[in-house]
């Protein structure tokens, strides 16, 4: 008999397509020479699930370091002011190969099975979950690189698609999944525990694969309208992802292998980001007194509070609306999801705080120094119980002068505990999803099954479910945050272009007054709107996908413009990033935001046919800010 690896990517290694294969030890054959019917269509699906939960290497530098990043779930300037690693960018290509080989191989061996009449009653069925599984990983390739290789696997130097064509591919792929999958199949009992998503429960897979087509459709909405449209309304009258036991997630575990957590390493901060602060910041209308325990209060500041100004040590060129000042204590109010999500320095009893780096006590310093240029002490600043982001962008000498925000650990709120301890479930599509695509299609005048408003107001709530935090009167605040948006969806008045708050000068000590001014997000609508039901619904959605699905938040990003990033600061030129200068800082442009990921430098060599095929089909150079076929270019 043939073996089964007739086909190959020239990127892929063996070692990683088998990694999660346990159950070839219990077969007494070589794995790398087992035939179609010595192996199990199930152990490659399982392979392709798992492995694409990535182990810590690549998590950390894919996940972490370009998505979360890029979409501003994260503070860390190298990804967001331009920079690149070719060395990150090929450990990701080489492992989201495999999972597609993987995922293919399965495919191939039910149809060699059932071209034998070896076929089990639920072989079928196993057949379209990898197909579903393929196209969503297909899409996660193309959203991080664009033109990929739809045939990749009938070859080893295979030939590249473009970015349409891999989502024509992959839209019909998830119609055509869907449709013939039977969820009257009876599977045996040992089956489920080779998917890790769902047990093989068929009904949530066609769920997820209805939904996951909303969010393909969709990504098509500026540049291929018709299509986009189409697709969407077509799976939006299917069985859909509504409910949270039908998210799709991972369970997570401890280790070092491609189940532990993708957030768990240790000396990644995981700072609040500026972009994050500014959406927090009171919306919802929520008083943080309500959301804090008693002896918080003492630190929550007045509604009107915009913080202690430091101008020769906190960044001002940029076009962030808190820059320039230091947040001393905690919000009036603050979205409730916020105080989840990132701990306040100091709140070391807190059950999510992050001792990260263990090896270091630097999550609980909370007090650190403003120095001059000779590194005199100016003040000393305790940043305990108070709520400020992280850097982002080149601070120069007040970076070099800023030992209070300027990447420590003990000073700014950082991710929770939850999320970094390799004990949670990594999602990778939520009811909440489901929701917000269908109020952004409701919006735009397509046919759904409920109302915009209705879609809207239940993905707030489901996400605020999975946050365990009471709704109360979140959906009817009208209380702008710091970008100029509010929650309740009939509320569509655009806030006055400033707002008179009170500050205090950091080195006199002098109170003043300050006109604060929300940003203009030049990239929506020309920036002449802040508070539309689009931006809402989107403000929201980035919300809620924080911290599972930081692809899709910069993928919202890269297509609408939407919610808005600030840019990074430029107190001196950033080398990866000459587009953005101190001439055009307080505009927001494409060219400002990394758009995705450059190639590995190894496929010019190993595949200059296909490499030649993907940048003409890019439109564009081999960079990290060339936009994707299906994003805004301007």
């Amino acid at each position: 008999m043939k073996p089964i690896f007739k086909h190959s990517w020239a990127l892929l290694a063996t070692s990683t397509l088998l990694a999660a294969c346990n159950n070839f030890d219990e077969l007494n054959v070589d794995p790398l020479a087992a035939s179609g019917d010595q192996v199990q269509v199930e152990y490659f699906i399982n392979s392709a699930i798992v492995n694409a939960q990535m182990n810590p290497d690549v998590a950390e530098r894919s996940f972490v370091l370009y998505w979360k990043t890029a979409a501003h779930q994260q503070e860390d300037e190298g990804f967001s002011s331009g920079s690149v690693d070719d060395g990150w960018t090929t450990a990701y290509y080489n492992q989201v190969a495999g999972w597609l080989n993987a995922a293919n191989t399965a495919i191939q061996i039910a149809d060699e099975q059932t071209a034998k009449g070896q076929a089990k009653a639920y072989t079928p069925n196993l057949v379209q979950v990898a197909r579903i599984w393929r196209a969503y990983l297909l899409s996660e390739m193309s959203d991080n690189f664009g033109p990929v290789p739809i045939d990749a696997f009938q070859g080893v130097n295979p030939s590249f698609s473009d970015t349409k064509d891999v989502y024509y591919y992959v839209l019909d792929e998830l119609k055509d999944a869907s449709a013939k999958l039977d969820i009257s199949v009876v599977n045996p009992s040992d089956l489920a525990k080779q998917d890790p998503a769902y047990g093989y429960d068929y009904a949530k897979w066609k769920k997820y694969a209805n939904s996951l087509r909303l969010r393909l459709a969709m990504r098509l909405s500026e540049v291929d309208p018709a299509k986009a449209r189409a697709e969407f309304e077509e799976a939006a009258k299917l069985d859909l992802l509504t409910t949270m036991d039908g998210t799709f997630q991972v369970k997570e575990k401890p280790g070092w292998d491609a189940l532990t957590g993708v957030m768990s390493r240790e000396w990644n901060p995981q700072f609040l980001s500026p972009t994050l602060f500014n959406i927090y910041f009171g919306l919802g209308g929520v008083p943080s007194k309500d959301q804090l325990p008693a002896s918080m209060a003492q630190y929550v500041k007045p509604a009107d509070w915009m913080g202690v100004k430091y101008e020769d040590h906190f960044a001002t060129k940029t076009n962030d609306p808190s820059a320039g000042f230091w947040f001393d204590g905690l919000p009036y109010s603050i979205d409730p999801r916020a105080y989840k999500a990132f701990i306040i320095p100091g709140d070391f009893t807190n059950p999510g705080f992050s001792n990260y780096p263990s090896y270091t006590s630097n999550a609980k310093n909370t007090k650190r120094n403003l120095v001059d240029d000779k590194g005199a002490v100016v003040q000393t600043i305790d940043a305990a119980y108070t709520w400020n982001p992280g850097i982002n962008g080149e601070w120069g000498a007040k970076g070099a002068k800023n030992k209070v925000s300027y990447y420590f650990s003990g000073t700014i709120p950082r991710l929770s505990q939850q999320f970094r301890g390799s004990q949670s479930q990594r999602i990778f599509f939520a009811p909440w999803e489901t929701y917000f695509l269908l109020a952004e299609a409701a919006e735009r005048g397509w046919s759904t099954p409920m109302t915009a408003q209705k879609a809207y107001e239940a993905g707030v709530t489901s996400s605020f479910s999975y946050w365990n935090v009471p709704v109360g009167s979140y959906l009817t605040s009208e209380d702008y945050n710091r970008c100029g948006t509010s929650v309740n969806w009939t509320h569509t008045d655009e806030p006055a272009a400033t707002r008179t708050l009170n500050y205090k000068n950091g080195y006199t000590n002098q109170a003043g007054t300050v006109a604060f001014t929300y940003p203009t997000n030049n990239l929506y609508k020309n920036g002449t709107v802040k508070n539309d039901h689009l931006t809402k619904i989107i403000t929201q959605k980035y919300i809620a996908q924080l911290p599972w699905l930081p692809l899709e938040a910069w993928s919202d990003q890269r297509r609408l413009g939407l919610p808005f990033f600030e840019n990074p600061a430029v107190e001196n030129p950033l080398v990866d990033l000459p587009a953005l200068t101190q001439s055009n800082y307080m505009k927001s442009e494409v060219a400002f935001f990394p758009q995705r990921l450059k190639y590995p430098s190894s496929l010019p060599n190993t595949n200059a046919k296909g490499y030649g095929e993907a940048v003409g089909f890019l439109g564009g150079k081999d960079n990290a800010f060339t936009p994707l076929w299906w994003a805004k270019k301007q």
